[in-house]
């Protein structure tokens, strides 16, 4: 039984594993997006939502802390000025999984990882939505 175990191994070395998380959430940091395999980007949700928080907080510590994790100076700055002041006012759930299909070769499920739009963005986002839907019904 494998009661409280928490590692997914992903049938890698603990080495090859944390270097592969580090480089795909620097990558999602970067980018906005990043696609994977669900089993991938579940474990990469939890370690991108971690530094996030760490983001938030914004101190010297927590800043050598997302670097140490991340080994990446410019996601770490993007991280840090950009990505965290969005998530100021939310409390978790920064990133979401939307699931694209199965993979030709492997049939291996894939996904998107992306980060969620900021707190901000979301409400002028859905004003022209709304504006489109009620044009759409009038015609």
């Amino acid at each position: 039984m494998r009661h409280k175990v928490d590692t997914v191994k992903l049938g890698r070395t603990s080495a090859h594993r944390n270097a592969m998380l580090a480089n795909m959430v620097s990558s999602l940091f970067m980018t906005g997006q990043v696609k994977t395999t669900v089993a991938k980007a579940k474990i990469a949700r939890r370690v991108a939502e971690k530094l996030i928080t760490l983001g938030k907080k914004g101190d010297l510590h927590r800043h050598r802390l997302a670097v140490s994790r991340l080994h990446d100076k410019t996601a770490v700055k993007k991280l840090f000025d950009e990505i965290a002041p969005q998530y100021q006012d939310r409390n978790g759930g920064y990133t979401r999984i939307i699931r694209t299909g199965v993979r030709i070769g492997d049939a291996a499920e894939m996904c998107l990882l992306q980060l969620v739009e900021g707190a901000a963005a979301a409400p002028a986002a859905a004003a022209p939505e709304a504006a489109a839907e009620t044009a759409a019904e009038n015609a």
